[in-house]
């Protein structure tokens, strides 16, 4: 818990001061009082800030078209039509796999006897269909 609030704590301060050079940048770019120091360590806060966002799909969108040569409407639409194929694949025959990445799986789990952590009691949890993914040997090995 600790840990979890000093890392927001630091997050904070890090879009805090990438905000504020930022927006001193644009305000006063050719200003002699601003401080070549700051200008200096923009970069790096730049380089800090884009490694702790997450990727979202506006980003992912925008890194497909520049990497494809096509726009991002066009990139979009290349990424729903995926979506779409492994929507309909995993329906039909249960997986799908993603080469190097992984396999998304359709499971059925059978009804079982469960407990109630709270009382104790024993209790039917029903029968139903889950998605799984199973990490690809060759990702495991790029990223851990």
């Amino acid at each position: 818990m600790l840990h979890s609030k000093i890392r927001l704590l630091e997050m904070s301060r890090l879009n805090f001061c990438y905000y504020t050079m930022t927006s001193l940048v644009n305000t006063y770019p050719q200003t002699p009082c601003f401080p070549k120091k700051c200008a200096i360590l923009l970069p790096l806060i730049n380089l800090i800030h884009l490694r702790m966002a997450k990727m979202t799909k506006s980003r992912m969108l925008a890194n497909l078209s520049e990497k494809w040569g096509v726009s991002k409407k066009e990139a979009g639409e290349m990424l729903d039509k995926f979506v779409e194929m492994v929507y309909s694949e995993v329906k039909g025959s249960g997986e799908f796999s993603f080469p190097g990445l992984g396999k998304l799986i359709k499971k059925h789990r059978d009804a079982r006897m469960g407990r109630n952590p709270a009382t104790g009691a024993s209790i039917q949890i029903p029968a139903k269909t889950v998605l799984k993914f199973r990490v690809a040997k060759a990702a495991k090995d790029a990223l851990l």
